[in-house]
């Protein structure tokens, strides 16, 4: 590992399942280095001096046993590519959300209860991915993510989502799956190039009928939830190709069920 100091051109460096422990001191002496990868390493702290790859446009620390990132992650200003998944981490450093040219930010896994109105400012953002924490809610600003296409937010605690997600006029994927919302809301139907609408496993009693705008949508899953009713507006998504709608023990399914299953949509109840 010493040798890494010498090669001042090194540009990717793998050390995946390395059984590390810690960073060699000699890793953040590459300051050309572009993608690396530390990545299951049972590692509990990074240090300071990963300010200095100023150069990377990819970083994996998943994997691993962190609580918390240096405020100096954000330092790395052509950084696309960060994942965090898997780690021990309840809050991150306020510069992290100085990264503008992140397209890709996994956090999966981890102990997060809440983002900063800060979130919003990642704004070339194209896949965000947060399942499996403890989000009890998120802010407004989320709606300014104009780039993003995929948002995965299964097994939070979210009860609701914000007004502003109707902003999010390139969203395609839509995964709320294993949270505790109770209803969406109206500006939901402004996200037109939704494809796949994931609500299983909440607590819904009602859909907007503003679901109907979704001409897009292919894919709609409302398992296990609390309606009774579903809107007609579903009647109107032509492009539907699947509807699950099982383990809704109240729930009354509409005449014109039928000419979705005569378009060839698979309508499971």
């Amino acid at each position: 590992m010493t040798r890494l100091a010498d090669n001042a051109k090194l540009k990717s460096l793998d050390l995946y399942n390395k059984d590390l422990g810690r960073v060699p001191n000699s890793v953040w002496q590459n300051p050309e280095l572009e993608r690396l990868n530390l990545a299951d390493n049972s590692l509990v702290s990074i240090s300071e001096e990963i300010g200095k790859l100023v150069n990377l446009t990819m970083l994996d620390l998943g994997h691993n046993q962190l609580s918390s990132l240096p405020e100096s992650i954000g330092h790395l200003n052509k950084l696309r590519f960060l994942y965090l998944s898997n780690n021990k981490l309840k809050t991150l450093p306020g510069s992290l959300w100085e990264l503008k040219t992140l397209i890709y930010l996994n956090i999966t896994d981890n102990g997060l209860t809440s983002l900063p109105d800060k979130v919003g400012q990642l704004s070339n953002l194209i896949e965000l991915r947060l399942y499996n924490n403890q989000l009890v809610s998120l802010p407004e600003s989320i709606g300014a993510l104009k780039n993003l296409r995929e948002l995965h937010l299964m097994n939070n605690r979210l009860t609701s989502i914000p007004e502003s997600m109707g902003n999010l006029r390139n969203l395609k994927k839509l995964i709320l799956e294993g949270n505790r919302i109770e209803s969406l809301p109206n500006s939901l139907g402004k996200a037109i190039y939704l494809t796949d609408l994931d609500l299983r496993n909440n607590s819904l009693k009602n859909i907007p009928n503003s679901i109907g705008k979704l001409k897009q949508l292919r894919f709609l899953d409302l398992r296990a939830n609390q309606l009774s009713s579903l809107p007609v507006g579903i009647a109107k998504l032509e492009n539907l190709e699947k509807l699950d709608l099982r383990w809704n023990k109240s729930l009354s399914i509409s005449k014109w069920i039928a000419k979705l299953e005569e378009h060839g949509c698979i309508v499971y109840r």
